[in-house]
């Protein structure tokens, strides 16, 4: 909102430095700092009302130290992120912006799924909260919602190199910085997306159909909107299974969303973008806003989640960031560098479906289930072999910065 009123007093008023709201990223700097004070500044009050209200976190007895201290404090505190993403957006991003309203359509999707899931969980006093498969059916729904605008909106376009135009062809010349080189590009819908340690960093999904003989644009659609499900299902999923502890899903998220900022930033940036020699997504760099606030929101709600955590973020953070990281990376067409970047949330994710799944297994052959794990997820694995919550968080956090360092490093490495 504030981006149209300085960009209208810039053209009619000429009011001194009203023109820096056409850079992205000054406009990336004040949402982070706007969300860090709405996130801060009023998380507080927040937690103040959630405790008055008595919503406050029913912890099951696992047997983990510290656990018992714990009951009581105030959940739903995810309500604190999605207003520190919200608002800077609103206010500072062109709203317009078919990328942009798929990111705020996103928070608030995910984000209600895991309110409704607190809500019956705090107020209804159902520890199960709502049933797995209405959770699934709403991430397979964002899924589905994200892959048809990918597919068929004509704003959704990626830039693409023509080595020899035809002569009166609706193409663009350039001209390669430094070289001289003259070039010609034409935007066109694609299928295409970036993929690490492979030629150009680009894959093709129609390739999966043309390795079996077929090429049929309806069965791409149908590839791609499959990887988008099960994207946006496993990142969610495997945020909320992380949020087990005080801040380590806050803070890996934090992580993660600089990552997907830099990595937006240079996919929207036609001098960037043709200097990696990566894919150019038109318009994709006004997401770097929305990526900034999501930074600004989870390092500020760290400042009450950290150990000791003040407040929790609940189904309500979590699934909404889990769904916001794999629609984000969808969006800038980097969602095969999720098992990299997000490898955190993997690590967790498999810690469970192994221990689950070993333990069936071993029940039917031996009659006693056995387990891999102490506990899972991993993180209370660690807990149960006598390691301090911080600690184990703060290693959490290194792991995640080195593979956010090489989700970058991939951009040139093929």
């Amino acid at each position: 909102m504030l981006y149209y009123l300085f960009t209208w007093i810039e053209q009619y008023v000429h009011i001194p430095g009203s023109g820096l709201f056409q850079y992205i990223s000054f406009r990336t700097a004040v949402a982070v700092i706007v969300s860090l004070i709405i996130t801060t500044g009023y998380g507080s009050r927040l937690i103040r009302i959630l405790r008055a209200k008595q919503v406050g976190e029913t912890i099951r007895d696992l047997g983990l130290e510290g656990e018992k201290k714990k009951q009581g404090t105030p959940t739903m505190g995810g309500l604190i992120i999605i207003a520190g993403i919200m608002i800077p957006t609103l206010l500072f991003a062109k709203l317009e912006n078919i990328y942009v309203i798929l990111m705020l359509i996103t928070t608030v999707w995910m984000g209600a799924i895991g309110f409704l899931d607190d809500y019956i969980k705090v107020f209804r006093k159902n520890k199960e909260g709502l049933a797995g498969r209405f959770k699934i059916v709403g991430q397979v729904g964002l899924g589905i919602i994200i892959a048809c605008t990918m597919y068929f909106h004509p704003e959704v376009v990626v830039r693409e190199t023509v080595p020899n135009p035809v002569p009166g062809s609706p193409v663009e010349a350039h001209v390669r910085e430094g070289t001289g080189v003259k070039y010609y590009t034409k935007d066109v819908k694609s299928t295409k997306t970036n993929i690490p340690f492979y030629k150009n960093n680009e894959f093709d999904y129609a390739k999966v159909l043309s390795a079996f003989g077929l090429n049929n644009s309806a069965l791409t659609f149908v590839v791609f909107l499959l990887v988008v499900v099960v994207i946006v299902t496993a990142v969610s999923n495997g945020a909320n299974i992380t949020d087990g502890i005080d801040g380590l899903a806050t803070g890996t998220s934090a992580t993660i969303g600089g990552t997907l900022a830099i990595l937006a930033y240079v996919s929207g940036n036609v001098i960037f973008s043709d200097y990696l020699n990566i894919m150019y997504i038109p318009n994709s760099g006004e997401l770097v806003i929305f990526a900034g606030a999501f930074v600004g929101a989870c390092t500020g709600f760290l400042w009450y989640n950290s150990y000791p955590a003040q407040v929790f973020m609940g189904d309500t953070g979590s699934l909404a960031i889990g769904g916001i990281i794999a629609a984000f990376a969808v969006l800038i067409r980097k969602e095969l560098l999720i098992p990299i970047l997000c490898g955190v949330f993997l690590i967790e994710n498999l810690s469970v479906i192994m221990q689950v799944s070993y333990f069936k297994y071993t029940k039917r052959k031996y009659g006693e289930g056995r387990r891999v794990f102490r506990m899972a997820p991993l993180h209370h694995h660690y807990q149960k072999k006598g390691y301090h919550e911080a600690k184990i968080v703060t290693r959490f956090w290194i792991l995640g910065v080195i593979l956010a360092i090489l989700t970058i490093v991939t951009l040139k490495v093929r």
